[in-house]
């Protein structure tokens, strides 16, 4: 089965088609679609790759109603356009994408691939705000969680790396990019994870704050006089690393460090600080830890922030090989230390791949899930 797979993110779209042996026969990178021009380049883009047998397309958000991959039709795209509001930033440029593209497409299967569905089985203790719950019911107030492609992708090739099965495997995913969040997974499942209600929650991201003091969000609406809309541009636009440091390039952020910039030693120290406190708090989630795995343009590219961040976590079992995290090495490898407690791997972020395995899984099972 020959699977499109569109991929539409804030300010990009990828577009990738995957082979039936999963190698990638064609690809495009091009502007978000927010007009008829951009609909235009991802006619043409599509238009030149040849016929497909399928598409598939990341949808960040699934709120409840949406735990597992689905066939779209009407109804679902109208729930789609239902749940824009918990994340106006990716839900309404997914559809957008999925518009354009289906028009293209008009009579290929199309499925709908969820960020949050593989955190759907998170533990209601992890799950749940201590807020009212005439509040969680009304609005579905809870912790959702995001990237869950790449974490479902990663649950998937860490046993595969490290010739085991995921049953007993107890692994935290790392996925370190401009936006990052962490995963606890038992057995191929997550089990908790950093991101909540929204993709703020959780690690320091290259412009996202993470997580803040809710009450500092308050005071700073109540008696600073600041709107709801430039608090939410601040937290989402101007914060994290590049409110640190005045940069969210996590490279220029090391070179300056090392240069001796105080802010950009402090921003690497509040990040560092964060990614370590929280990969701790995902291993008491499981219970102990088998496996980490570094994933995403951070965590792929960076062996300074994999060794920093192990070197404070040596107390979990944590050691890395220096040569094995600094070498150019396969894409993805192992990079702990020989007899380490914990194993250590960093992997390609591939939500392509696993895209393309849940349009076939809901295809070829000829019911929706």
């Amino acid at each position: 089965m020959r699977v499109l797979v569109v991929n539409a993110g804030s300010s990009s779209l990828k577009l990738r088609v995957l082979g039936g042996d999963d190698t990638v026969e064609a690809a495009a990178d091009l502007a978000a679609v927010r007009g008829d021009a951009d609909a235009s380049a991802v006619r043409e883009a599509v238009g030149g790759f040849g016929p497909v047998d399928a598409v598939g397309h990341r949808i960040v958000h699934g709120g409840t109603v949406f735990t597992a991959p689905v066939r779209i039709d009407r109804g679902v795209v109208a729930r789609l356009r239902d749940l824009s509001d918990l994340a106006p930033l990716h839900q309404p440029k997914s559809l957008a994408a999925l518009e354009a593209v289906s028009a293209t497409l008009p009579e290929a299967p199309a499925v709908a691939c969820f960020d949050t569905a593989f955190h759907a089985t998170i533990p209601a203790a992890a799950a749940t705000y201590a807020l009212p719950e005439g509040w969680r019911k009304r609005w579905d107030l809870r912790r959702y969680g995001f990237h869950g492609l790449s974490h479902a992708y990663a649950a998937r090739r860490v046993p595969e790396l490290l010739g085991r099965a995921p049953e007993g495997l107890r692994l935290v995913t790392c996925h370190l990019g401009a936006g990052a969040s962490l995963a606890a997974i038992r057995d191929g499942r997550s089990v908790d994870t950093t991101m909540g209600f929204t993709p703020l929650e959780g690690l320091v991201m290259a412009t996202r704050s993470g997580s803040v003091d809710p009450g500092l969000v308050l005071w700073l609406e109540e008696h600073a006089r600041t709107p709801p809309a430039e608090l939410a541009a601040t937290l989402e636009h101007r914060s994290g690393l590049l409110g640190l440091t005045g940069t969210a390039d996590m490279r220029i952020v090391l070179a300056r460090a090392a240069d001796g910039d105080p802010d950009a030693r402090l921003g690497l120290d509040v990040y560092l600080h964060r990614l370590r406190a929280s990969i701790a708090a995902m291993t008491a989630s499981l219970g102990g830890l088998d496996a980490l795995a570094f994933t995403g343009g951070v965590g792929e590219r960076s062996p300074e922030i994999r060794a920093m961040t192990a070197d404070g976590l040596g107390f979990l079992g944590l050691a890395l090989e220096p040569g094995a995290n600094d070498a150019d090495g396969p894409d993805d490898r192992e990079i702990g230390a020989p007899g380490a407690a914990v194993r250590t791997v960093v992997l390609t972020a591939r939500e392509d791949l696993e895209i393309a395995a849940q349009v076939r899984g809901v295809l070829e099972s000829h019911i929706d899930p």
